[in-house]
């Protein structure tokens, strides 16, 4: 559905001339990395990408890619998609789970596989992995945390995320990584922010009660935080907090949300301890095999949580992002591409 990538090769060519290949992708056919696999390919590079399923490659489809069959459990297909590569892109994992075994599975386990078959056949390649604010967990403070924070995940998924950088970190010798933990991520092919642009499309948004700050970031932006670690910009073996520099109020946030769709939305305050009941029913209907239920016991946690804001300056400035899109404008194209495919009015 898009003809040209949201990030185009010709803003970030410094990036591109030193990115080292062969390219391998993890999660290229997800909503944040299909939108990476569409400027490298926009470049004129041609990335490995781990496929569950060879006949669905979703958003890529189309694009000049190498397909590899698999996944992050299968040692041979990891291996195949990372031998000789120079840059290994990590975003792959797990979202959604009826169990916190689940959500170690697909994250922890799946990230070490990922490594041991870096370790094994490409040794000099730089992993950049893409991780979560939900490792590093909520702030006390609206300022947002750092990335030097000791981090304190609250849900299973910030745990397994967690434990995922833990290994990278671990990774032996001289190994070249950098973790990027970007927070709620918004944009074309979204479908978990999408929630909140239907809600607002019908007019009312349930919010929890109580004062809530968040950190967002526009998928491009990310995608640009991604290439701009794999370029070596920034030094290596370090984490960074992506995301605008400048918080949201929830309440706000929506507001702008609708405006820049063109709706009146009104928010309606929720007490914290119906969204916990909503979440515990979602989990029961996650085991019972529902498996998009999108509000579980995680997501009540983390959606009751004071502040979900990074405190991002510093590590904009390592990056060297200087420029970022802000959310009216992000919203704006946003609405504009969820409508052109009708997945809102």
């Amino acid at each position: 559905m898009q003809a040209d990538p949201l990030v185009g090769p010709d803003g970030i060519t410094a990036y591109l001339e030193r990115l080292e290949q062969p390219v391998a992708v993890t999660g290229g056919t997800g909503f944040v990395g299909s939108h990476l696999v569409d400027t490298l390919c926009a470049a004129g590079i041609r990335p490995r990408v781990l496929v569950r399923d060879r006949r669905s490659p979703r958003w890529i489809a189309d694009r000049p890619v190498e397909l590899v069959h698999g996944s992050l459990g299968d040692s041979g297909s990891l291996r195949r998609l990372v031998e000789s590569a120079r840059t290994v892109f990590h975003l792959a994992g797990v979202l959604r789970a009826a169990h916190e075994a689940d959500f170690d599975r697909g994250n922890r386990e799946g990230t070490e596989n990922l490594l041991e078959a870096v370790a094994g056949v490409a040794s000099e390649a730089t992993v950049v992995h893409v991780s979560s604010l939900a490792a590093a967990g909520p702030s006390p403070e609206i300022g947002g945390v750092g990335p030097e924070v000791e981090p304190s995940p609250l849900s299973a998924y910030g745990r397994s995320k967690l434990a995922a950088e833990r290994a990278v970190q671990q990774l032996g010798g001289e190994g070249r990584w950098i973790i990027l933990r970007p927070p709620a991520i918004y944009g074309p092919r979204d479908t978990d922010v999408l929630q909140f642009f239907r809600l607002a499309a019908r007019g009312l948004v349930p919010l929890p009660s109580g004062e809530r700050w968040v950190t967002v970031a526009y998928v491009a932006d990310v995608v640009r935080g991604i290439l701009a670690a794999a370029a070596g910009v920034a030094p290596l073996r370090a984490i960074y907090h992506l995301g605008e520099p400048v918080p949201y109020r929830m309440p706000a946030l929506i507001h702008l949300l609708a405006a820049a769709g063109g709706v009146r939305a009104r928010v309606v305050p929720v007490l914290p301890a119906i969204v916990a009941l909503a979440g515990a029913a979602g989990s029961s209907l996650q085991r019972l095999g529902f498996s998009r239920v999108a509000m579980t016991r995680d997501k009540a946690r983390e959606l009751t949580a004071r502040h979900w804001t990074a405190r991002t300056s510093d590590s904009l400035r390592q990056l060297g992002l200087e420029h970022w899109v802000d959310f009216p404008t992000g919203a704006t194209r946003t609405w504009e591409w969820y409508r052109v495919v009708g997945w809102v009015r």
